[in-house]
């Protein structure tokens, strides 16, 4: 896309990628850059910088944006530990987190209040969301936890409780998901139509041999488990890409250390604190016995009331090293490193259309393997030998609810009465919502072993009256989250009947008679003479009209109705 007269959103844009991809896009007339940071300070010296570098633009052109975007908004400022001192903050991360995705989660989220004041059309997204843990499946064990917590709240657990909700509350797999959820449903909102990121491998590009460890064993735990991330991270925006109304997704995932932001002399600082000086004399020592302590109150060592001075080469987020280290880890057969500049351009030209070959998503596009010529060929047959089977043994194949979700199921089993009742979607057409209703409700009456079929599966029957619900054992819609008992509200219950109840109600045969009209419509709407390749959905397709197909309705209302259509192959 065209840079010119756009604004973009620099999130990390105090970093060494950050501050070199914002002088990029000045290069191209931008109407604006937004640089967010984590820190007030951050952000505002990286604005200084730009309008130092850039006198002659407007002083709008660069605005300042601080807060943690992965917590809401109310959080956004305050440090990750004081949020976790407290039951009442770190319930909200917790809620934050397994709450289902609605309008109020997505509203109080910091990504989303950030993207809709300011709008961006280009978001280059620098922070290194990548840390921690592989995955299992957590949300529902963490919901069991969540739901022992409770129980337990009234007897003096103060400390399990405190430890279990931190437990919970750095899950960076639910967060990570929660983040690319937020992420893409912000930016559909706001309008921002491409997002670029800046990925990691984890490793600075070395293999399981890498010889840095965090003092655990070799290859490290903690380095190896945040390149897990990273490929989740890089899988969830691969799938991003392929979703319609998403903004375009590209990657950028360097493989080697970047740096640098300049050399210099001076005092070192580690998180921004000096590093004072101690000493410990030989006569000082302590003497080993059979245990060590790590961490003792008493003192064997002098400070000396300095900090640690020396020539210095600032990485950026990754901090200041030494002339060793950064030697070390540069020279040829370690990380060696790549240029923050570097980076900037192939962002950039990505951004404008370009084709760089370091895009990461459009790698996968193009290594993964397709929907295939052969697989649709014999897709036919597939189905024709299912129909003969089906005709031998008088038994239609309808749904099992092994596949999922349970609206599928739901919507087949619909179909399915309906073809019992009238057998073509015309003989729908010509019939009243309320008379429908009646003749499957009197179908689902009579006849035990359709009924059967339809609740065993976890689906239940919400009859026409509206308040009597045919169930099994098992139901799958509302999904078990550690309440056994739920209240019903006129919102949940149409939640519910949506998601997975067969619904014999009038609005509901009032639904499907409209998708049968809607049908109709589309095939009226196009030209008889018409026998070209462009329309798929045609009145051959659908026979016309003649037949009710429930695999083929639902796969229509799949990709029409509920926009859930397949972009790529």
């Amino acid at each position: 896309m065209e840079i010119k007269n756009k604004k973009a959103l620099i999130l990390g844009g105090w970093g060494l990628v950050g501050s070199a991809i914002s002088r990029k896009i000045m290069e191209n007339g931008p109407r604006q850059i937004v640089i967010a940071s984590l820190q007030e300070w951050e952000a505002k010296e990286a604005v200084d910088l730009l309008r130092k570098e850039y006198p002659k633009s407007k002083r709008s052109m660069f605005v300042p944006w601080w807060g943690n975007i992965f917590l809401r908004h109310k959080l956004k400022d305050k440090p990750r530990e004081e949020i976790l001192k407290h039951h009442a903050t770190r319930q909200m991360l917790i809620d934050d987190l397994l709450d289902d995705l609605n309008k109020d989660v997505i509203e109080r989220s910091t990504i989303y209040q950030l993207l809709n004041r300011h709008k961006p059309d280009i978001v280059v997204d620098c922070i290194n969301s990548a840390t921690a843990i592989a995955y299992q499946d957590l949300f529902h064990a963490a919901r069991e936890t969540r739901k022992a917590m409770r129980k337990s709240s009234e007897s003096d657990h103060g400390a399990l409780i405190e430890s279990t909700e931190r437990l919970i509350a750095t899950l960076y797999i639910p967060q990570l998901i929660r983040h690319v959820q937020l992420l893409y449903r912000s930016m559909q909102m706001s309008g921002s139509r491409i997002y670029v990121k800046i990925g990691t491998s984890g490793t600075g590009g070395m293999g399981l041999n890498i010889p840095y460890t965090h003092s655990e064993e070799r290859p490290s735990s903690v380095l190896l488990s945040k390149s897990s991330v990273a490929g989740a991270h890089t899988l969830l925006l691969f799938l991003m890409g392929r979703t319609p109304d998403a903004p375009i997704t590209k990657e950028i995932k360097p493989t080697a250390a970047i740096a640098w932001k300049r050399i210099g002399y001076g005092e070192i600082k580690k998180r921004h604190k000096a590093i004072q000086l101690v000493d410990c004399s030989p006569d000082q020592g302590i003497k080993l016995g059979k245990t060590l302590k790590l961490k003792t109150e008493e003192r064997s060592w002098t400070p000396l009331h300095t900090s640690l001075e020396s020539v210095f080469i600032d990485t950026g987020e990754n901090g200041l090293f030494s002339r060793g280290e950064f030697e070390s880890i540069s020279t040829p057969g370690q990380m060696e490193y790549v240029t923050p500049e570097e980076i900037a351009e192939a962002v950039v030209y990505e951004i404008k259309g370009g084709n760089t070959g370091r895009d990461i998503i459009n790698a996968l596009d193009n290594a993964t393997l397709a929907p295939t010529y052969r697989a649709g060929f014999l897709f036919e047959s597939a189905l024709q030998e299912m129909k003969r089977l089906e005709r031998k043994h008088r038994k239609e194949s309808v749904a099992f609810e092994i596949l999922g979700p349970p609206r599928l199921s739901k919507l087949l089993h619909e179909a399915h009465l309906l073809k019992i009742a009238y057998g073509s979607m015309k003989a729908v057409l010509e019939a009243k919502p309320s008379e429908m209703s009646k003749k499957l409700t009197a179908i689902i009456t009579a006849d035990q072993q359709v009924r059967a079929e339809i609740i065993s599966i976890g689906i239940p029957i919400l009859m026409a009256d509206g308040v009597t619900l045919l169930r099994g054992s098992e139901i799958k819609i509302p999904p078990y989250r550690g309440e056994n008992e739920l209240k019903i509200v006129r919102k949940s219950l149409e939640t519910w009947a949506h998601d997975g109840w067969v619904d014999l109600r009038i609005s509901n045969m009032g639904l499907w008679k409209e998708r049968f009209e809607g049908i109709r419509t589309h095939i009226e709407s196009l030209s008889p003479t018409d026998t070209s390749s462009r329309h798929m959905r045609n009145k051959t397709y659908w026979e016309d009209l003649s037949t009710i197909e429930p695999g083929k309705l639902v796969g229509w209302i799949f990709t029409d109705e509920e926009k859930g259509k397949r972009m790529k192959a």
